[in-house]
């Protein structure tokens, strides 16, 4: 038996495909287009940088744990890139930091591993960093028998990344960083000076913002200890 309709029920069916098309549409426009290795490290790198320097401190901790998820998702899908592994570390290494204690350490041991592979592939991707953020891993994480921190590895890593990027706002921070905490006031004053003078990213707006707060403050304390 055939069943007709009316012309009020095929205009309301015919509304409803086409707002399920529209709806489908609107989805596909919502959903990025398959990211490359660079448009990938690009997005962690932003979404980074928002977590660092406009998250509350008390939120950071699940921002970065999200964010490492997706950092990890991205280095499953570009597996022979140092840029993606070192990008996955200091996402790993910042969620350490905002957890805290003893289980941070798991957290820091993976980031030193994925690092550590960076610079077997390519020591100078992204001018160095993973030299920078090894070192800065050596020094903040305890020595032994808790952790692997090692002040000798530490300094030598930063030399490293200095080496390579003399000028850099990051190096040069980390490295002012190290000093103050090992006693080396006049050598922390250099080095945080060195990062003030470091040329703006255009891409990195917001990280040179944020970490020219950090260098100034700690140059503030450095000064304190010299006066």
């Amino acid at each position: 038996m055939m069943v007709t309709m009316t012309n009020t029920a095929r205009r309301q069916a015919l509304a409803r495909m086409l707002g399920l098309l529209v709806a489908a549409a609107s989805t596909m426009l919502a959903m990025p287009a398959h990211a490359g290795a660079e448009e990938s490290v690009a997005a962690l790198q932003s979404e980074w940088e928002q977590i660092k320097y406009r998250q509350p401190a008390d939120r950071q901790e699940r921002a970065f744990e999200a964010l490492a998820k997706k950092a990890a998702a991205v280095r499953s899908e570009f597996r022979d890139r140092a840029d993606v592994d070192i990008w996955y570390a200091i996402v790993l290494a910042s969620h350490a930091g905002a957890r805290g204690g003893l289980g941070a350490l798991s957290l820091a041991r993976e980031a030193k591993g994925a690092l550590e592979q960076a610079i077997a592939r390519d020591p100078r991707a992204l001018e160095g960093s993973a030299y920078t953020s090894l070192g800065s891993l050596y020094y903040q994480v305890p020595g032994w028998p808790i952790g692997f921190g090692d002040k000798d590895k530490a300094r030598e890593l930063l030399a490293r990344a200095l080496a390579i990027n003399p000028r850099g706002i990051d190096p040069n921070f980390f490295m002012g960083d190290f000093l103050y905490r090992t006693g080396d006031y006049a050598g922390a004053k250099r080095s945080l000076e060195l990062a003030l003078q470091a040329a703006a990213r255009p891409a990195r707006p917001l990280a040179d913002e944020g970490r020219r707060r950090e260098v100034e403050a700690l140059l503030a304390l450095v000064k304190q200890k010299l006066d």
